[in-house]
Protein backbone atom coordinates (compact mmCIF):
# COMPACT_ATOMS: atom_id res chain seq x y z
CA UNK A 1 0.00 0.00 0.00
CA UNK A 2 1.45 3.35 -0.93
CA UNK A 3 1.02 6.24 0.81
CA UNK A 4 1.25 9.53 -0.04
CA UNK A 5 3.08 11.91 2.84
CA UNK A 6 2.05 15.06 4.01
CA UNK A 7 5.47 16.38 3.18
CA UNK A 8 4.62 15.96 -0.40
CA UNK A 9 2.62 18.94 -0.64
CA UNK A 10 5.44 21.22 0.70
CA UNK A 11 7.79 19.73 -1.23
CA UNK A 12 5.97 19.84 -4.51
CA UNK A 13 5.30 23.46 -3.77
CA UNK A 14 8.43 24.24 -3.67
CA UNK A 15 9.78 22.82 -6.67
CA UNK A 16 6.43 24.71 -8.26
CA UNK A 17 8.39 27.75 -7.09
CA UNK A 18 12.12 29.77 -8.19
CA UNK A 19 14.58 27.16 -8.14
CA UNK A 20 16.15 26.19 -4.69
CA UNK A 21 17.85 23.68 -3.21
CA UNK A 22 15.53 21.70 -0.94
CA UNK A 23 17.12 19.52 2.28
CA UNK A 24 15.26 16.35 2.81
CA UNK A 25 16.17 14.43 6.28
CA UNK A 26 15.70 11.35 7.97
CA UNK A 27 16.10 8.22 9.60
CA UNK A 28 16.69 5.61 7.41
CA UNK A 29 13.95 3.29 5.93
CA UNK A 30 11.27 5.97 6.88
CA UNK A 31 10.48 6.21 3.43
CA UNK A 32 12.73 9.36 1.74
CA UNK A 33 13.92 7.52 -1.52
CA UNK A 34 9.77 6.61 -1.68
CA UNK A 35 9.07 10.25 -1.38
CA UNK A 36 11.42 11.44 -3.88
CA UNK A 37 9.86 8.97 -6.34
CA UNK A 38 6.04 10.02 -5.96
CA UNK A 39 7.56 13.24 -6.77
CA UNK A 40 9.04 12.89 -9.41
CA UNK A 41 6.42 10.75 -11.31
CA UNK A 42 3.78 13.33 -10.42
CA UNK A 43 6.42 16.11 -11.44
CA UNK A 44 6.85 17.08 -15.31
CA UNK A 45 10.27 18.91 -14.49
CA UNK A 46 13.22 17.21 -16.74
CA UNK A 47 15.22 15.30 -13.99
CA UNK A 48 18.39 13.52 -13.64
CA UNK A 49 18.80 11.08 -10.64
CA UNK A 50 22.15 10.23 -8.54
CA UNK A 51 22.92 7.89 -5.67
CA UNK A 52 25.51 9.03 -2.88
CA UNK A 53 26.47 5.31 -2.25
CA UNK A 54 27.39 4.45 -6.39
CA UNK A 55 31.48 5.41 -6.49
CA UNK A 56 31.05 7.02 -9.99
CA UNK A 57 28.93 9.69 -8.64
CA UNK A 58 31.19 10.40 -5.60
CA UNK A 59 33.80 10.56 -8.15
CA UNK A 60 31.88 12.69 -10.29
CA UNK A 61 30.31 15.16 -7.82
CA UNK A 62 33.54 15.27 -5.29
CA UNK A 63 35.41 17.86 -7.92
CA UNK A 64 34.43 21.66 -9.29
CA UNK A 65 34.88 20.14 -12.78
CA UNK A 66 32.47 23.00 -14.44
CA UNK A 67 32.71 20.98 -17.90
CA UNK A 68 31.74 17.72 -16.42
CA UNK A 69 29.05 19.19 -14.54
CA UNK A 70 27.50 20.94 -17.18
CA UNK A 71 27.60 17.54 -18.86
CA UNK A 72 25.78 15.80 -16.06
CA UNK A 73 23.31 18.69 -15.63
CA UNK A 74 22.58 19.38 -19.21
CA UNK A 75 18.71 20.43 -19.91
CA UNK A 76 17.37 18.87 -17.42
CA UNK A 77 15.51 21.19 -14.41
CA UNK A 78 16.01 19.14 -11.19
CA UNK A 79 18.82 17.39 -9.86
CA UNK A 80 17.92 14.42 -7.27
CA UNK A 81 20.75 12.86 -4.91
CA UNK A 82 20.11 10.42 -2.66
CA UNK A 83 22.72 10.45 0.09
CA UNK A 84 24.25 13.07 -0.29
CA UNK A 85 26.45 12.84 2.65
CA UNK A 86 28.59 10.59 0.94
CA UNK A 87 29.76 13.17 -1.45
CA UNK A 88 32.55 14.98 -0.51
CA UNK A 89 32.39 18.45 -0.50
CA UNK A 90 28.53 18.28 -1.41
CA UNK A 91 27.78 21.85 -0.40
CA UNK A 92 30.52 23.33 -2.48
CA UNK A 93 29.71 21.10 -5.58
CA UNK A 94 25.70 21.71 -5.20
CA UNK A 95 26.24 25.52 -4.54
CA UNK A 96 28.23 25.59 -7.98
CA UNK A 97 26.00 24.10 -9.80
CA UNK A 98 23.18 25.86 -8.39
CA UNK A 99 24.81 29.49 -9.40
CA UNK A 100 25.88 28.29 -12.61
CA UNK A 101 22.54 26.73 -14.16
CA UNK A 102 19.65 27.63 -11.92
CA UNK A 103 18.25 24.43 -11.31
CA UNK A 104 15.88 22.34 -8.28
CA UNK A 105 18.20 20.88 -6.25
CA UNK A 106 16.78 17.67 -3.87
CA UNK A 107 19.46 16.11 -1.45
CA UNK A 108 18.49 13.28 0.84
CA UNK A 109 20.30 12.06 3.97
CA UNK A 110 19.74 10.02 6.87
CA UNK A 111 22.21 11.90 8.84
CA UNK A 112 21.20 15.36 9.54
CA UNK A 113 24.97 16.66 10.72
CA UNK A 114 26.72 15.00 7.92
CA UNK A 115 24.33 16.78 5.70
CA UNK A 116 23.90 20.26 7.52
CA UNK A 117 27.80 20.61 7.92
CA UNK A 118 28.75 19.99 4.25
CA UNK A 119 25.40 21.94 2.68
CA UNK A 120 23.74 24.30 5.12
CA UNK A 121 26.84 27.15 4.63
CA UNK A 122 27.50 26.86 1.35
CA UNK A 123 24.03 27.29 0.48
CA UNK A 124 22.88 30.15 3.36
CA UNK A 125 19.26 31.26 2.06
CA UNK A 126 18.57 29.61 -0.92
CA UNK A 127 17.74 26.44 0.90
CA UNK A 128 14.82 24.84 2.58
CA UNK A 129 15.15 22.19 4.95
CA UNK A 130 12.48 18.86 5.71
CA UNK A 131 12.74 16.23 7.80
CA UNK A 132 10.79 12.80 6.73
CA UNK A 133 9.98 10.24 9.78
CA UNK A 134 8.37 7.16 10.30
CA UNK A 135 4.93 7.16 9.33
CA UNK A 136 3.18 9.89 11.20
CA UNK A 137 -0.46 8.49 12.89
CA UNK A 138 -2.67 10.92 10.87
CA UNK A 139 -0.89 9.73 7.59
CA UNK A 140 -2.31 6.02 7.74
CA UNK A 141 -5.86 4.95 6.96
CA UNK A 142 -7.59 2.58 9.19
CA UNK A 143 -7.40 -0.75 7.21
CA UNK A 144 -10.93 -1.73 8.17
CA UNK A 145 -14.19 -0.72 10.18
CA UNK A 146 -13.16 -4.02 12.68
CA UNK A 147 -10.15 -2.43 13.57
CA UNK A 148 -11.11 -0.09 17.03
CA UNK A 149 -8.63 3.08 17.41
CA UNK A 150 -7.97 1.52 20.58
CA UNK A 151 -6.57 -1.98 18.74
CA UNK A 152 -4.62 -0.09 16.28
CA UNK A 153 -3.33 2.28 19.02
CA UNK A 154 -1.74 -0.76 20.91
CA UNK A 155 -0.28 -2.29 17.29
CA UNK A 156 1.41 1.08 16.61
CA UNK A 157 2.86 1.29 20.25
CA UNK A 158 4.28 -2.02 20.05
CA UNK A 159 5.98 -1.99 16.69
CA UNK A 160 5.98 1.34 15.73
CA UNK A 161 5.29 3.73 12.98
CA UNK A 162 8.06 2.84 10.06
CA UNK A 163 6.64 2.15 6.13
CA UNK A 164 7.58 -1.19 6.03
CA UNK A 165 6.23 -2.33 9.53
CA UNK A 166 2.92 -0.51 9.23
CA UNK A 167 2.77 -2.76 5.44
CA UNK A 168 3.54 -6.07 6.86
CA UNK A 169 0.66 -8.15 7.84
CA UNK A 170 2.14 -10.62 10.58
CA UNK A 171 3.91 -9.62 14.29
CA UNK A 172 7.03 -11.66 13.24
CA UNK A 173 7.67 -10.25 10.26
CA UNK A 174 7.02 -6.55 11.92
CA UNK A 175 9.68 -7.55 14.85
CA UNK A 176 12.50 -9.30 12.18
CA UNK A 177 12.34 -5.56 10.44
CA UNK A 178 13.02 -3.72 13.06
CA UNK A 179 15.58 -5.97 14.69
CA UNK A 180 17.23 -6.00 10.96
CA UNK A 181 17.15 -1.86 11.48
CA UNK A 182 19.04 -2.23 14.21
CA UNK A 183 21.94 -4.94 13.71
CA UNK A 184 22.55 -3.09 10.25
CA UNK A 185 21.37 -0.15 9.00
CA UNK A 186 21.93 1.47 12.81
CA UNK A 187 25.16 -0.09 13.75
CA UNK A 188 27.00 0.18 9.98
CA UNK A 189 25.62 3.79 10.11
CA UNK A 190 27.53 4.02 13.58
CA UNK A 191 31.05 2.64 12.27
CA UNK A 192 30.78 4.99 9.39
CA UNK A 193 31.85 7.99 11.88
CA UNK A 194 35.24 8.06 12.69
CA UNK A 195 34.96 9.67 15.92
CA UNK A 196 33.26 6.22 17.13
CA UNK A 197 35.74 4.15 18.44
CA UNK A 198 33.50 1.59 20.81
CA UNK A 199 30.10 1.52 18.74
CA UNK A 200 29.21 -1.33 21.22
CA UNK A 201 29.08 1.30 23.94
CA UNK A 202 26.69 3.16 21.80
CA UNK A 203 24.28 0.48 21.64
CA UNK A 204 24.44 -0.22 25.40
CA UNK A 205 23.72 3.38 25.70
CA UNK A 206 20.72 2.87 23.59
CA UNK A 207 19.66 0.28 26.27
CA UNK A 208 19.88 2.26 28.85
CA UNK A 209 18.06 5.00 27.41
CA UNK A 210 15.33 2.52 26.27
CA UNK A 211 14.45 1.54 29.67
CA UNK A 212 15.01 4.70 30.91
CA UNK A 213 12.10 6.96 28.66
CA UNK A 214 9.58 9.42 30.26
CA UNK A 215 12.40 9.59 33.11
CA UNK A 216 15.02 12.37 33.59
CA UNK A 217 18.67 11.30 32.66
CA UNK A 218 22.10 11.93 34.04
CA UNK A 219 25.11 11.79 31.66
CA UNK A 220 27.33 10.85 34.66
CA UNK A 221 24.73 7.99 35.83
CA UNK A 222 24.99 6.92 32.52
CA UNK A 223 28.75 7.21 31.94
CA UNK A 224 29.78 5.25 35.61
CA UNK A 225 26.84 2.25 34.16
CA UNK A 226 29.07 2.58 30.75
CA UNK A 227 32.71 3.20 32.10
CA UNK A 228 32.87 5.58 29.64
CA UNK A 229 33.74 9.71 30.49
CA UNK A 230 30.74 12.13 30.71
CA UNK A 231 31.88 13.95 27.84
CA UNK A 232 32.28 10.66 25.50
CA UNK A 233 28.19 10.12 26.77
CA UNK A 234 27.30 13.52 26.09
CA UNK A 235 28.93 12.97 21.97
CA UNK A 236 27.31 10.04 21.54
CA UNK A 237 24.02 11.26 22.78
CA UNK A 238 24.68 14.11 19.98
CA UNK A 239 25.52 11.31 17.46
CA UNK A 240 22.11 9.72 18.38
CA UNK A 241 19.91 12.86 17.91
CA UNK A 242 20.85 13.61 14.72
CA UNK A 243 20.97 10.11 13.12
CA UNK A 244 17.27 10.70 13.90
CA UNK A 245 17.19 7.71 16.38
CA UNK A 246 16.34 9.78 20.05
CA UNK A 247 15.16 13.57 20.57
CA UNK A 248 16.06 15.41 23.50
CA UNK A 249 13.20 17.38 25.84
CA UNK A 250 15.32 19.45 28.41
CA UNK A 251 13.63 21.10 31.44
CA UNK A 252 11.31 24.67 31.49
CA UNK A 253 12.02 27.10 33.78
CA UNK A 254 11.19 30.80 33.92
CA UNK A 255 10.09 32.12 37.22
CA UNK A 256 10.25 29.03 40.19
CA UNK A 257 13.75 28.60 41.88
CA UNK A 258 12.97 25.66 42.19
CA UNK A 259 12.01 24.14 38.99
CA UNK A 260 14.65 21.95 37.26
CA UNK A 261 16.08 22.82 34.22
CA UNK A 262 19.63 21.55 33.30
CA UNK A 263 18.46 17.79 33.21
CA UNK A 264 17.20 15.49 29.87
CA UNK A 265 14.32 13.27 28.97
CA UNK A 266 15.42 11.65 25.79
CA UNK A 267 12.34 9.63 24.04
CA UNK A 268 12.87 7.42 20.87
CA UNK A 269 11.95 8.69 17.14
CA UNK A 270 10.51 5.47 17.09
CA UNK A 271 8.91 3.37 19.94
CA UNK A 272 8.88 0.11 17.94
CA UNK A 273 12.59 0.79 17.50
CA UNK A 274 13.06 1.19 21.22
CA UNK A 275 11.27 -1.99 21.77
CA UNK A 276 13.39 -3.90 19.44
CA UNK A 277 16.18 -2.57 21.52
CA UNK A 278 15.29 -4.15 24.60
CA UNK A 279 13.44 -7.43 22.69
CA UNK A 280 9.82 -6.79 23.81
CA UNK A 281 6.60 -6.31 21.80
CA UNK A 282 4.44 -8.12 24.40
CA UNK A 283 1.20 -6.83 24.10
CA UNK A 284 -0.02 -3.42 26.31
CA UNK A 285 -1.03 -5.53 29.04
CA UNK A 286 1.14 -7.86 30.12
CA UNK A 287 4.10 -5.14 30.37
CA UNK A 288 4.83 -2.57 32.82
CA UNK A 289 5.56 0.36 30.55
CA UNK A 290 2.90 0.63 28.73
CA UNK A 291 2.27 4.21 30.20
CA UNK A 292 5.55 5.86 29.38
CA UNK A 293 5.13 3.67 25.74
CA UNK A 294 2.22 6.20 25.29
CA UNK A 295 3.89 9.16 26.29
CA UNK A 296 6.83 8.60 24.51
CA UNK A 297 4.69 8.00 21.06
CA UNK A 298 1.98 10.96 22.44
CA UNK A 299 5.88 13.60 22.36
CA UNK A 300 6.97 12.04 18.95
CA UNK A 301 3.59 12.32 17.13
CA UNK A 302 3.13 15.95 18.26
CA UNK A 303 6.53 16.53 17.16
CA UNK A 304 5.47 15.27 13.87
CA UNK A 305 2.10 17.21 13.29
CA UNK A 306 3.83 20.39 14.11
CA UNK A 307 6.37 19.56 11.52
CA UNK A 308 4.20 18.38 8.34
CA UNK A 309 2.32 21.49 8.88
CA UNK A 310 5.41 23.66 8.85
CA UNK A 311 4.54 24.93 12.65
CA UNK A 312 7.16 25.94 15.25
CA UNK A 313 7.06 25.33 19.00
CA UNK A 314 9.70 24.45 21.44
CA UNK A 315 9.03 21.57 23.52
CA UNK A 316 9.99 20.80 27.22
CA UNK A 317 9.25 18.57 30.17
CA UNK A 318 8.76 20.35 33.46
CA UNK A 319 9.87 19.20 36.75
CA UNK A 320 10.19 20.92 40.65
CA UNK A 321 12.84 19.83 43.19
CA UNK A 322 9.68 18.47 45.17
CA UNK A 323 8.88 16.17 42.68
CA UNK A 324 5.97 17.94 41.25
CA UNK A 325 5.94 17.48 36.99
CA UNK A 326 4.42 17.94 33.76
CA UNK A 327 4.95 15.48 30.76
CA UNK A 328 5.33 18.05 27.91
CA UNK A 329 5.08 21.52 27.73
CA UNK A 330 4.36 23.37 24.40
CA UNK A 331 5.71 27.16 24.28
CA UNK A 332 5.02 28.61 21.30
CA UNK A 333 4.92 32.79 20.33
CA UNK A 334 4.77 33.60 24.27
CA UNK A 335 1.44 30.99 24.90
CA UNK A 336 2.35 27.48 26.73
CA UNK A 337 0.17 24.81 26.70
CA UNK A 338 1.18 22.22 29.08
CA UNK A 339 0.23 18.33 28.26
CA UNK A 340 0.09 15.16 30.69
CA UNK A 341 -0.26 12.09 29.02
CA UNK A 342 -2.64 9.06 30.56
CA UNK A 343 -2.96 5.72 28.41
CA UNK A 344 -6.20 4.87 30.69
CA UNK A 345 -8.69 7.70 31.87
CA UNK A 346 -7.01 9.02 34.48
CA UNK A 347 -7.61 12.47 36.61
CA UNK A 348 -4.68 15.45 36.75
CA UNK A 349 -2.81 16.03 40.29
CA UNK A 350 -4.88 18.72 40.66
CA UNK A 351 -1.94 20.53 43.00
CA UNK A 352 0.54 20.10 40.40
CA UNK A 353 -1.52 21.63 37.61
CA UNK A 354 -2.30 24.52 40.25
CA UNK A 355 1.10 25.23 41.07
CA UNK A 356 2.11 25.30 37.40
CA UNK A 357 -0.71 27.89 35.96
CA UNK A 358 -0.14 29.99 39.04
CA UNK A 359 3.31 30.11 38.25
CA UNK A 360 2.24 30.51 34.17
CA UNK A 361 -1.07 32.73 33.89
CA UNK A 362 -0.36 32.30 29.85
CA UNK A 363 -0.44 28.44 30.33
CA UNK A 364 -3.48 25.71 29.53
CA UNK A 365 -3.50 22.28 30.80
CA UNK A 366 -4.88 19.05 29.18
CA UNK A 367 -4.59 15.62 30.02
CA UNK A 368 -4.31 13.27 26.84
CA UNK A 369 -5.53 9.86 26.88
CA UNK A 370 -6.64 7.16 24.66
CA UNK A 371 -10.54 8.90 23.96
CA UNK A 372 -8.94 12.68 22.88
CA UNK A 373 -5.38 11.52 21.31
CA UNK A 374 -6.46 12.00 17.79
CA UNK A 375 -8.00 15.36 18.31
CA UNK A 376 -4.79 16.34 20.26
CA UNK A 377 -2.83 15.61 16.96
CA UNK A 378 -5.24 17.79 14.91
Amino acid sequence: MEIERTLFYHIQKELNSEPKALILYGPRQAGKTTLIGQLLAKNNLPSVQLNGDDIRVQELLSRADLDKLKSMVGNHKLLVIDEAQRIENIGLILKLIFNHYKIHILASGSASFDLANKINEPLTGRSTIFTLYPFSYNELPIKSPTISNTERLEEFLRFGMYPKVVNYDSFEEKETHLYDLINNYLYRDILNFENVKKPKKVMDLLTLLALQIGSEVSTAELASHLSMSKISVEKYLDLLEKMFVIVNLRGFSRNLRKEISKTSKYYFVDVGFRNAIIRNFNPLHLRGDAGVLFENFAIIERMKTFHHQRRFANFYFWRTYDQKEIDLIEEKQGQLQAYEFKLKQSDANVKVVKEFTEAYPNSNFQVINQSNFETFLE
